[in-house]
């Protein structure tokens, strides 16, 4: 397996096809913007639709780099600071999952098109081979929280097995 089909596979495990654990699009199946919001009383954890949006925000700095609109990390913004959701409405929560899938697929559709060349391009500071597998570990950890949380709120079946 080459450098790309490699990065490939473990885009696609971490968000759509299911592998050794489950994907983020089906730790966010059937979530509603109820279950988007919810943390345990009087938990200092982010909620399912925090982190959504924290995974969505680094993905799409990356897909901003990879076609050039963007050069630098925004100024004035925290970490902390991509974890805000936007709303409790179910059609704002709806959107942010359908963003997040597009955005995703964006990023593979450019991938798909690269070599090792392109892999190995800085932008602005670290290879695009690098960047992509940080994320796919930072999708991965973020899913888990995710299923904890749905694990939680009673949203995610005790027992589950795929095929």
């Amino acid at each position: 397996m080459d450098k790309k089909a490699f990065l490939l596979h473990g885009w696609d495990i971490c968000y759509d096809k299911e592998d050794w654990y489950p994907p983020l699009a089906e730790a966010l199946k059937g979530v509603t913007a109820e279950q988007a919001n919810w943390k345990p009383e009087g938990a200092s954890i982010n909620t399912i639709w925090e982190n959504v949006q924290h995974l969505m925000f680094y993905k799409e700095r990356f897909l901003k780099r990879l076609t050039g609109e963007e050069k630098e990390f925004p100024q004035g913004i925290t970490n902390d600071d991509t974890f805000a959701a936007a709303s409790a409405d179910p059609s704002a929560w709806e959107e942010t999952v359908r963003k997040m899938d597009e955005i995703h697929k964006s990023i593979r559709g450019i991938i798909v098109g690269y070599g090792d060349d392109d892999l190995e391009r800085e932008i602005p500071k670290r290879p695009v081979g690098t960047s992509l597998f940080s994320l796919i570990l930072h999708d991965a950890y973020h899913t888990g929280q995710i299923i904890q949380i749905r694990k939680l709120q009673g949203s995610w079946p005790s027992n589950r097995s795929y095929e």
